[in-house]
């Protein structure tokens, strides 16, 4: 389903878009990088963002986080109306998550690359590979290799932590750290990309140290000696670097595979 399909849905079942899709859609050219305001999610669709969110992780309960990591969005629709426990989506929170989805996020302060273009787009499971321990996936060609060599030049002490993801999977997070962001979304989207915008749906993926907790997820990551010796490696970079021109946190630990 691409957008077009996806708005003539929501059109003929009624279910409104909020006032504030008007305001993600101003043309680029009008939009500046220097922000001075916050830009939130309109109170009002808290609930719906709330709503939404709880749904998205009855789907991941129900299906294992594993296949979580990969389900398409047809696919997860499908389990929704299939299990009671889930609950088929509303037309509203269909709507919003289309809303999200297509939203030009410059307006809140993130400029980087649209990487998936309709909301339905699926990640082929015969071009990824499980890796064992983790219940993360690699692409078998673009990522598999640079990180089993990564493994093999650092140690044993280096983990993966996130790997491919689905569009259903980075609404799931992207969501929740807008709930956790108090829906501040220029907040939101220097620590994690939109649905459409993550480089985890076709190569990146992010690594840490054993035995590190959270703080892998952390600027203290570029203290461990595992940081250091990534620096050195040739076959590998950090896709968000400090003042990075996405208008994304520092990652240390996001691994661009080259």
């Amino acid at each position: 389903m691409n957008r077009r399909d996806f708005l003539k849905y929501t059109i003929l079942s009624g279910a409104a878009i909020s006032p504030a899709h008007a305001m993600f859609d101003l043309p680029h050219s009008k939009l500046k990088l220097k922000h001075t305001k916050d830009i939130y999610l309109p109170n009002e669709q808290k609930e719906i963002l709330y709503s939404t969110l709880d749904r998205i992780n009855r789907v991941k309960k129900t299906i294992g986080y594993g296949h979580f990591n990969i389900v398409g969005f047809d696919d997860m629709l499908s389990y929704a109306k299939r299990y009671s426990k889930i609950g088929k989506f509303t037309k509203e929170e269909l709507s919003f998550m289309e809303q999200i989805f297509y939203e030009d996020p410059t307006i809140h302060g993130f400029f980087g690359k649209r990487i998936t273009q309709n909301i339905t787009d699926v990640i082929p499971k015969k071009e990824v590979i499980k890796i064992p321990h983790t219940g993360h996936y690699l692409y078998k060609e673009r990522s598999i290799k640079s990180y089993k060599h990564m493994c093999k030049d650092i140690g044993d002490s280096l983990q993966l932590t996130s790997g491919v993801r689905s569009v259903v999977k980075q609404f799931s997070l992207y969501l929740d750290k807008i709930k956790r962001s108090d829906l501040n979304l220029n907040l939101a989207s220097k620590s994690l990309a939109p649905p459409a915008y993550t480089y985890h749906s076709i190569g990146d993926f992010d690594v840490g140290k054993k035995g590190f907790g959270h703080d892998n997820f952390t600027a203290r990551f570029a203290l461990t000696d595992e940081f250091n010796k990534m620096r050195k490696l040739k076959y590998i970079d950090v896709r968000y670097t400090v003042n990075n021109i996405d208008g994304v946190r520092y990652e240390p630990w996001h691994v661009k595979v080259i």
